[in-house]
């Protein structure tokens, strides 16, 4: 794998090479890749979710206990739930969306995409996704797998991150631009 050696150097890398490897040799990559998103969208949803992972006042007992719940609520499958317990019983559960972001870098190389970051103001219809893939497919010459992020301090347009180059249409930074052209 070709980015498995820059992602085992981090502490993130690590946790989610290992459940990759785990999920691949299981023949459960859509499941786990699918119980991530699941789990990413509860954290950015969820403000409990994410002070659960975060806190270091929760003990590891009570914090494993609380992630076996939310994994049974979000009805995850069991490998990602077993991963959330080892994180709880790690203490590294505030490393859960580095895991997830190191897992799907995995599994786009696995795959042969390139992985995309994309922020917008809105959420993106499916139609605008597929004809964004399409887009940088177009331009990179590689098929995409885009990692979606809303954020309204954008205003408008989209920030594209893939790798080291980023794209930046958002009418945030045009206004940002302007402005610092009318100052002179």
């Amino acid at each position: 794998m070709e980015n498995s050696s820059g992602i085992q150097a981090s502490l993130a890398g690590r946790y989610a090479l290992a459940l990759f490897e785990l999920a691949r040799d299981g023949k459960s990559l859509d499941s786990v890749a699918q119980s991530l998103a699941t789990l990413k969208d509860a954290l950015a949803q969820s403000a409990d979710l994410k002070a659960l992972t975060t806190s270091p006042l929760i003990a590891r007992a009570d914090a494993a206990k609380a992630v076996a719940a939310v994994a049974d609520a979000l009805k995850l499958d069991s490998l990602t739930t077993r991963t959330l317990g080892v994180l709880a019983q790690n203490r590294r559960l505030f490393q859960l969306p580095n895991v997830i972001r190191a897992f799907n870098t995995l599994l786009s190389a696995h795959k042969g995409e390139t992985r995309a970051e994309v922020t917008s103001a809105f959420a993106l219809t499916k139609t605008q996704q597929s004809a964004l893939a399409k887009q940088l497919k177009a331009r990179t010459g590689r098929d995409m797998a885009l990692d979606l992020t809303v954020d309204p301090a954008v205003m408008g347009g989209l920030i594209v991150k893939m790798g080291s180059q980023m794209i930046d249409s958002s009418l945030r930074t045009r206004l940002n631009r302007l402005a610092q052209a009318m100052r002179g």
